[in-house]
């Protein structure tokens, strides 16, 4: 009768993987087969030509560290742009509560936002106002409708220009192709107060204030821009 056993070898074959574990678990294996670090070629990702191994690792750890500048660098230019952004809403902040006028004030706030962030048109509404300001023009012009939206806006909104009656407070509603609606209500970030009015950002820029970008610090500049308002309500 043959013989039916076959070798280890044949019949459990060494893998890839079997040769990777034996390399990751015996690390001296190049030192006592130095001669292979040399010995072993590779192709180079950037020509065709074979590299030595040790010159595949130099390639592949400056790779790697300009990887890590440019994560640097990126970082850099991130902190950068918000201590710019920290001194605008500071100077813009700093001017509302200087004021001492408080029926100029939803103009100022207007005028002063689209000079700090550059926003070609800003309106601004607000309902409940004391009587002493009740026939100012930010506090007419505001439907029951509109005041049930703010009050439903748990956060600021930004979006396409869809015909919304906010649109109308601004000065050229037509060239408003982005908007950023920021309602204003009492109490921090979060708060689920009833809206005592809106802020209105508008860009012909489609992509300005678009519906994927981030809110945070428009609800930061919703929550200063409530507060400065206090004394009209």
């Amino acid at each position: 009768m043959p013989n039916t056993t076959f070798p280890s070898a044949i019949s459990n074959p060494i893998t890839e993987d079997d040769i990777a574990n034996y390399l990751a678990n015996t690390p001296d294996f190049f030192e006592r087969h130095a001669e292979m670090l040399a010995a072993v070629q590779l192709t180079s990702p950037h020509s065709q030509r074979a590299v030595s191994l040790q010159e595949r690792q130099a390639n592949m750890l400056r790779e790697k560290i300009k990887m890590l500048e440019q994560r640097i660098m990126e970082m850099i230019r991130n902190v950068n742009e918000n201590m710019l952004l920290s001194d605008k809403l500071l100077h813009w902040a700093r001017t509302l509560f200087l004021n001492t006028d408080p029926a100029a004030l939803p103009d100022l706030m207007a005028d002063e936002l689209a000079d700090q962030f550059a926003v070609p048109q800003v309106g601004i509404k607000v309902w409940g106002v004391d009587a002493a300001y009740a026939d100012a023009a930010f506090a007419q012009g505001v439907s029951e409708d509109t005041r049930i939206f703010a009050s439903s806006l748990i956060e600021p909104f930004c979006g396409v220009n869809s015909g919304l009656e906010v649109v109308n407070w601004l000065p050229e509603p037509k060239a408003a192709a982005s908007l950023a609606i920021l309602p204003l209500r009492a109490g921090p970030i979060g708060s689920t107060a009833p809206a005592f009015g809106l802020l209105v950002l508008a860009s012909p820029d489609a992509q300005r204030f678009n519906s994927t970008m981030g809110t945070d610090f428009l609800a930061r500049i919703a929550v200063l821009a409530s507060a400065a308002l206090a004394p009209l309500r």
